[in-house]
């Protein structure tokens, strides 16, 4: 089981420009960490980088069970999930047909997506088409998986910027359910999360390595 992330003296670049280099981070069971800093200065492209889809142009990215280190293909495959600032559903899908496949499909079950629809209130819009929801909704469809097949770290890219005061909160319920559990928390933000947080400033790191 995932249970640390160390990132060493880790360096993105993409194009010409370097985002940031010699980022040092360990994140460990319980704990949450939030990524703040200007726009574009590369706090997407680190939760990409963790989740595998960007190649860091310097450092190392560690996973690590309880006693030892982790193949970084299986903990990333295994122990995490990611979602974007884009939800990436299928808009001619129903939203109850996009949360079973994308439940299936990361290793949980259809009782579990079932569950986990309920916890973020969406019931009563299962039936309707990804097409026809409110950014907000869409965003708790996308959530939903976080709790249907459930991994040890969650990577979010402002998660709760389409939500209202009130599913913001029932967010911020179920995030500190997850660190209580030994789950771990990376996330992108403007705002900060309604669980206790380490705020690092990925602009800083930028104008001091760049």
């Amino acid at each position: 089981m995932l249970r640390t992330i160390r990132i060493k003296d880790l360096g993105l670049v993409r194009g010409e420009r370097r985002l940031f280099s010699g980022l040092d981070l360990e994140i460990s069971a319980g704990q949450a960490v939030a990524l703040t800093g200007r726009n574009g200065a590369g706090k997407t492209s680190l939760l990409r980088a963790v989740a595998g889809l960007l190649r860091p142009d310097q450092g190392t990215i560690g996973f690590f069970g309880a006693d030892d280190e982790l193949e970084a293909e299986a903990a990333r495959a295994e122990g995490l999930h990611m979602v974007g600032h884009h939800d990436g559903l299928k808009s001619t899908r129903s939203a109850w047909e996009e949360l079973k496949f994308q439940t299936l499909w990361t290793g949980g079950t259809e009782a579990s997506a079932r569950a986990a629809a309920t916890r973020l209130d969406l019931d009563r819009l299962l039936d309707l088409e990804i097409r026809r929801l409110s950014a907000g909704q869409r965003r708790r469809v996308a959530l939903a998986r976080l709790l249907a097949s459930p991994r040890s770290l969650w990577l979010l890219d402002e998660p709760m910027a389409p939500l209202d005061a009130g599913h913001r909160e029932g967010f911020g319920v179920l995030m500190a359910e997850h660190l209580a559990a030994g789950g771990m928390v990376l996330a992108a933000v403007h705002d900060p999360l309604p669980v206790p947080s380490l705020n690092v400033e990925i602009g800083r790191v930028v104008e001091v390595g760049g």
